[in-house]
């Protein structure tokens, strides 16, 4: 069988529950939930380090943190330097035509990171901003563009109307809704299919910046959610851990309270994104069938993380909780794989390291011995009769940020989950099947002490010998230094690598 085309569509902070096919109440996302009938969804699908930066590392590497070392937001580390082999540097040198188009968050920003070719629009991007002096042409496609547009004037941005990148405050799209990063990832996918090679397969990374603010879809898409019920408050037993870090009332906060009218715009925006976007993915599709070409392209839908947006008080990302860390997973094995599955929906506890392996399995590409993520491939097409048992799956998965000045870790398995504050001390310990909005925490109640003993040993086996010394004559240890990329020499070395 020849091999597929590969495409692998990249959104960022998209939560994990608004997918129609998920059964929330009110995100409509029928191209989604169409693709999810015809592949393998995936119900706990994580972000191990839930902010852009570590979370596209991992996604691109195959690799867990403990081993490609990013455990926290970092601008400025060479990416080429730490990471040279990546998903995209085994699809070309397996003879694809390797292709990005959207958000790449990579540093320097022009890095091709393993693509023939980048067409690139990372959203504000501070650190590029500062350090090329607004001169876009150094980092970003998309605003080079919409000032030659017709109409545009030669100093536009983006931003015209007033939102921030990291702001809750949302109001509709100021200009033409062609003219905006959404529609215009969109249409760079369908313009790029006349411009491929059509005598080599190819792998498309199409990133989208949104559904992250700023929320500023089209008036349509805005229009759709304003009338749902109104946002309410709503807290559990354990927010009081993080007390010293509330800044109620600002609008670009990370943990606190806002007038639930903000809250209500701001989640109204931002599941406009997100139909707006499901709504870009339906001409991809059309024109990947007008192409002749649906039938040989293996399709995975994936966010690097996904955003609080009020829960217990919190917003935006970083934090080890199921709005923040849990993101979609949808991957779908070309229609003409005999052997795919249909409308499956997978219990099994994964995460982003596990795209890689995946999509090269799918294709007929050899995995490289630097990944350590796993295949999905047993979820994803049936195996045959004789075929020997694969291993076990994980039991579960650990995942950590650094946030709020210290190590926030946590362990899961889709079904528990305990998170450990590496400065604070404080422990959560949630039964997500019987709690899955993370209200009430066992920690303190006797009849879960075995519970607790044993999530607890989890993270505790997980951290024994890391070199910030989390973890003590086996028990953890609060307040222990933490280590980032750019603060660890070793790992800069080359420690990340197998």
């Amino acid at each position: 069988m020849d091999k597929p085309n590969v495409i692998l569509i990249c959104v960022d902070e998209w939560r994990g529950d608004c997918l129609g096919a998920e059964g929330h109440p009110y995100v409509q996302t029928p191209n989604l939930d169409e693709l999810a009938g015809r592949g393998a969804r995936f119900r706990h699908a994580y972000s191990a380090t839930p902010t852009c930066v570590p979370a596209r590392v991992a996604l691109f590497t195959g690799q867990s943190q403990e081993r490609h070392g990013r455990v926290g937001y970092e601008e400025g580390v060479p990416f080429d330097a730490v990471h040279p082999v990546t998903l995209q540097g085994e699809f070309r040198k397996a003879g694809y035509q390797t292709q990005a188009i959207g958000k790449l968050h990579v540093y320097p920003e022009r890095s091709r990171v393993g693509f023939d070719d980048v067409i690139l629009h990372d959203g504000f991007l501070h650190h590029a901003r500062k350090e090329h002096r607004r001169d876009f042409k150094f980092f970003d496609d998309y605003v080079p563009w919409l000032r030659r547009q017709p109409g545009v004037s030669a100093d536009e941005e983006y931003l015209d109307n007033g939102v921030g990148c990291n702001s809750t405050v949302a109001r509709p799209w100021d200009k033409a809704e062609r003219l905006h990063p959404t529609a215009w990832a969109g249409s760079q996918a369908v313009e790029w299919l006349y411009r491929r090679d059509p005598t080599r397969p190819f792998f498309l990374y199409l990133s989208f910046h949104r559904p992250h603010a700023p929320y500023d879809p089209p008036v349509w898409a805005m229009d759709m959610y304003l009338d749902l019920p109104a946002f309410r408050r709503r807290v559990g037993d354990w927010e009081h851990h993080y007390e010293s870090v509330r800044r109620d009332g600002y609008h670009q906060l990370s943990f606190g309270t806002l007038p639930e009218a903000v809250t209500h715009r701001a989640r109204s925006g931002y599941y406009g994104l997100m139909t707006q976007i499901d709504h870009q993915l339906m001409r991809v599709f059309e024109a990947l069938a007008e192409f002749g070409l649906a039938d040989d392209t293996v399709i995975a839908f994936t966010s690097d993380h996904g955003e609080m947006m009020g829960d217990h008080d919190f917003y935006r990302k970083a934090v080890g909780y199921e709005g923040s860390a849990r993101v979609p997973l949808i991957v779908a094995p070309a229609p003409r794989d005999a052997d795919a599955v249909s409308g499956a929906v997978v219990d099994e506890v994964v995460e982003l390291r596990d795209i890689m392996p995946t999509l090269l399995e799918l294709a007929g590409v050899p995995v490289p011995e630097s990944c350590d993520g796993k295949s999905l491939l047993r979820f994803v097409r049936d195996s045959p009769a004789d075929a020997p048992e694969p291993d076990p799956w994980r039991e579960w998965l650990h995942g950590e940020h650094v946030y709020f000045g210290q190590s926030l870790q946590w362990v899961t398995d889709g079904h528990v989950k305990y998170l450990w504050a590496s400065e604070w001390g404080s422990e959560e310990l949630f039964d997500l099947d019987a709690d899955p909005d993370e209200f009430h925490n066992l920690v303190p109640l006797p009849e879960h002490a075995e519970l607790l003993k044993l999530w607890k040993g989890r993270l505790i086996s997980d951290l024994t010998g890391r070199e910030e010394g989390f973890v003590r004559d086996g028990e953890l240890v609060v307040g222990a230094p933490v280590v980032t990329m750019l603060s660890n020499a070793r790992t800069l070395a080359g420690a990340a690598q197998p």
